[in-house]
């Protein structure tokens, strides 16, 4: 059930709309369309998050702001609810947005509720009054302040969360790579074992994934940062003034510090929500990578005995409450289910995005919810995987030198020489015998065992190529 604001009185007061009169609490900032829609959608008590309350007090603001520009509003009037509305944005008045996430379709509630808690603080000390809709709402319609929210949200949680945590986790993993240096291990392919790479190498290619994925969001926000605000109900721009788009779009870059467009085709913004869907996809890809590499963590971390062994993560809190000493891969984990987390909810809003019948869509709250909780949830846990897992993990030379000089794979260095058949065989009799491959290679291959460890050097194999000494006698 929805909540009522911490610390109200137990009183009411009598506030009407178009509808009529409603009681609402005494002490509420918020009027009588904010209060139905406390009544009407008690569900899942979640209300929208505060990057997207952030976003309609930028919106409100820029709106006085502009308004009184245009001579539509009047000095004092424009100046108090610019002045109420960045209040809202910088989080003074959370508690009086309890609306639920699940609302009217296109947020109209939301609005609404900004609207009637900004015109009730510019209007608290009693020289004007200002109207929810006729003055905090003019040139405005839900239709198009939502859809704006919305990209205005995610492009600042984007830019001022999400990258600095993904560029902050694709350092510290060449860090890292640079730390281990050449340390050769076993690479695999299908989780057997396969031929030899570094540790560099290996993490070079998690990196490279996070810079691609760095790559696909940046992209993705030159379309989000396309805004539909001056298209009012449908996209024709009814009731605004026809400079309105493009002035709420520097208004909006001035106060946000990140640039902001106008659209140049409101009526896709409003009817639409591609832009959001592209990003929660891009979103999507950034959680497949990082459950990669979580889950090559796990891998690599697992035993310590009876597992892979390669790596040792911080140990962070105790793994068992009944095995004394047991230490679980705690932040790879969390990282799995966040990840999963993300995945359902780019299916939630791609079901969202086709939900527009002709001029709206109409799942914008759930699209503008879990778009920001995806990009929250990856922030958090990127700094917590590149500070608590990555940064701290170590390699173990020993047992990885020792995987790696039992490892079969190698003798494919000598198929240019003596053929795939004769190089499978030492392989197989290598593998059964528990032997290093290079005392069994001594013995099949008529090769001298100075020519086999040119050959079969692990850390000379990670550079690929056919290497010196190889011959076509395949």
């Amino acid at each position: 059930m929805a909540k009522q604001p911490s610390g109200r009185g137990s009183g009411f007061r009598t506030e009407h709309d178009s509808m009529g009169e409603l009681q609402v609490p005494a002490r509420a900032l918020w009027g009588a369309q904010t209060q139905r829609a406390v009544q009407n959608f008690p569900i899942s008590g979640q209300p929208m998050p505060r990057e997207f309350i952030r976003a309609l007090g930028l919106i409100k603001a820029a709106a006085a702001e502009v308004n009184g520009g245009f001579g539509l509003l009047g000095k004092g009037v424009s100046r108090d609810i610019r002045a109420a509305a960045l209040k809202v944005a910088q989080g003074e008045h959370d508690g009086e947005f309890p609306v639920d996430v699940f609302q009217t379709g296109s947020g109209t509630s939301s609005n609404m509720n900004a609207n009637e808690v900004i015109a009730t603080l510019a209007a608290q000390d009693g020289k004007r009054r200002v109207h929810p809709n006729d003055h905090v709402n003019l040139g405005q319609s839900s239709n198009d302040v939502i859809p704006t929210a919305i990209r205005v949200s995610a492009q600042l949680a984007t830019v001022e969360q999400l990258l600095p945590a993904l560029r902050h986790l694709r350092r510290t993993i060449e860090k890292q790579a640079r730390a281990l240096g050449r340390v050769t291990k076993t690479g695999r392919t299908h989780l057997m074992d396969a031929m030899p790479l570094t540790f560099a190498q290996e993490f070079g290619a998690w990196a490279s994934q996070l810079a691609s994925a760095q790559a696909r969001i940046e992209d993705a926000l030159k379309r989000v940062r396309r805004l539909p605000i001056g298209g009012t109900a449908i996209g024709t721009g009814i009731n605004a003034d026809p400079r309105f788009g493009k002035a709420m779009a520097r208004a909006l870059s001035t106060l946000s510090g990140t640039k902001f467009e106008s659209a140049d085709d409101k009526f896709e913004g409003i009817a639409s929500q591609d832009d959001a869907v592209e990003l929660s996809g891009q979103l999507s890809t950034l959680a497949v990578a990082l459950m990669k590499i979580a889950n090559d963590l796990r891998w690599m971390n697992s035993g310590p005995l009876a597992g892979l062994g390669e790596i040792e993560l911080p140990a962070l809190q105790p793994g068992s409450s009944i095995m004394p000493g047991k230490v679980n891969p705690v932040i790879p984990e969390a990282t799995c289910m966040v990840c999963a987390q993300v995945m359902g909810h780019h299916t939630a809003i791609t079901v969202a995005g086709q939900s527009g019948n002709f001029q709206l869509n109409v799942m914008l709250p759930l699209i503008a919810y879990d778009l920001l909780d995806s990009i929250r949830l990856l922030s958090n846990v990127m700094q917590l995987l590149a500070d608590n897992a990555i940064a701290g993990l170590k390699a173990r030379p020993e047992r990885v030198r020792e995987a790696l000089d039992r490892n079969p794979i190698l003798v494919t260095a000598l198929n240019p020489i003596i053929g795939y058949e004769k190089a499978a065989a030492i392989a197989k009799q290598a593998y059964k015998e528990g032997r290093p491959v290079l005392d069994v290679a001594v013995e099949l291959s008529g090769l001298s065992a100075k020519e086999l460890r040119g050959l079969l050097d692990p850390a000379a194999l990670t550079r690929g190529g056919i290497h010196e000494g190889a011959g076509g006698g395949g």
